[in-house]
């Protein structure tokens, strides 16, 4: 599988609060209105820089820490981004985030800047900065996780096969 997008770059330790705001936990409940405040507080334009179904988020260490919530993971899904990419990720954000179908790519990001078009191919474990003309290895997904990935998360996979089915 390959994702293509144009990378929107973020730092390190962008936590959940940071994604979405905990101001709207109880206040709005749709989730795509909740993706139209992603990343409010970090950037106020952030909305604005994204193209559905064409941008990747770019971090850098412990991204998604902090809180459990699971909106976190799903207004960026929400919102059109196809995949996160980050030196690492805190790992409840890592959980909930493949059980709802958001792609998380680990690896080094000091080569990807704002803007560059980047093509992530899951099954070579590599992705090509076409802007820059270089090639980062990722943290190869395991298969189970990958399945998931393509039924759109642990609960479609289960609406799918009726059950777990790996």
């Amino acid at each position: 599988m390959k994702l293509k997008g144009k990378a929107i770059k973020l730092g390190n330790d962008i936590n959940t609060d940071l994604i979405i705001s905990g101001r709207y936990k109880f206040s709005i409940t749709d989730m795509k209105e909740l993706a139209k405040y992603i990343f409010e507080d970090l950037d106020p334009g952030f909305v604005k820089k994204v193209r559905p179904n064409e941008s990747i988020i770019v971090a850098g260490e412990n991204f998604g820490m902090g809180s459990s919530r699971e909106q976190a993971p799903l207004v960026i899904k929400e919102a059109g981004i196809l995949a996160v990419v980050a030196k690492s990720f805190a790992r409840i954000f890592y959980r909930n985030a493949f059980n709802i179908g958001l792609n998380l790519i680990e690896a080094d990001t000091d080569k990807i800047d704002e803007n560059d078009n980047i093509e992530i191919d899951l099954d070579r474990a590599i992705i090509n900065n076409e802007t820059r003309g270089e090639k980062i290895k990722i943290l190869p997904i395991p298969k189970v996780l990958q399945t998931l990935l393509a039924d759109g998360g642990l609960v479609n996979h289960f609406k799918k096969n009726n059950g777990l089915r790996l």
